[in-house]
């Protein structure tokens, strides 16, 4: 883990499965101060040839696998092993990012990891929405305004027990909570429904946000 505030942080940021614009998705974790970004399938993540899944400061996640069956027959038990350690690394914090938050549904610890019982969901794409700050004195959204977002949404139910909300919406076609906090073992875990695209990716906001979104995690808000 990073020793002192001014060490950028280690972020392994894990895709699987959902195509997404690499070019833009690249960019935006380069424009966010403070972090060096180790992009990465999500089977290579748990493998972890280079010894170094615990040693990330902060593992995000932008993978949407549905089953923990890739094609290596020996990626499997490395993978279920993995996600079943999550939270274990003291100070590593965990981000789970838009489409994430709907991987391995028929896992029960990526559904605690997430904090949404039922994970049974729907999707609207090119959607303007407003958004609303839920928690204001919450690091993470402090002085940042409501803002109107255009972005794919997810209907689904809202985080349950020990999660707080951070960002809502009241827009019919989405859940109603975009953005919450939780602890998962010894891990802090941000959760932002948010970052479909590049067009949501280039919001000022949503930029602040998953920006301090991983600060926080790391424990550094």
């Amino acid at each position: 883990m990073s020793k002192t505030k001014t060490t950028p942080l280690k972020v392994a940021v894990i895709e699987g499965w959902h195509p997404f614009d690499v070019v833009g998705f690249h960019a935006l974790f380069r424009s966010i101060k403070g972090i060096d970004p180790y992009h990465q399938a999500v089977e290579n993540w748990a493998i972890d040839c280079a010894g170094m899944r615990k040693k990330y400061d902060v593992l995000v996640f932008y993978n949407m696998n549905q089953k923990m069956t890739p094609e290596c027959d020996f990626c499997r038990p490395a993978l279920e092993a993995a996600v079943k350690e999550l939270g274990d690394t003291a100070g590593q914090g965990i981000v789970v990012l838009h489409h994430a938050i709907l991987a391995y549904p028929e896992s029960a610890e990526w559904t605690r990891l997430v904090g949404i019982p039922q994970r049974k969901f729907g999707f609207f794409n090119e959607q303007t929405y407003p958004v609303e700050i839920a928690a204001p004195k919450h690091p993470i959204v402090k002085g940042i305004a409501p803002w109107e977002m255009f972005d794919e949404t997810y209907t689904m139910d809202s985080p349950g027990d020990g999660s707080e909300a951070l960002l809502t919406t009241a827009y019919e076609k989405s859940m109603r909570v975009l953005a919450w906090t939780r602890q998962h073992g010894s891990s802090r875990v941000f959760c932002l429904q948010m970052g479909h695209d590049a067009r949501s990716w280039t919001v000022p906001q949503f930029q602040k946000v998953l920006g301090r979104g991983i600060q926080w995690a790391a424990g550094r808000l």
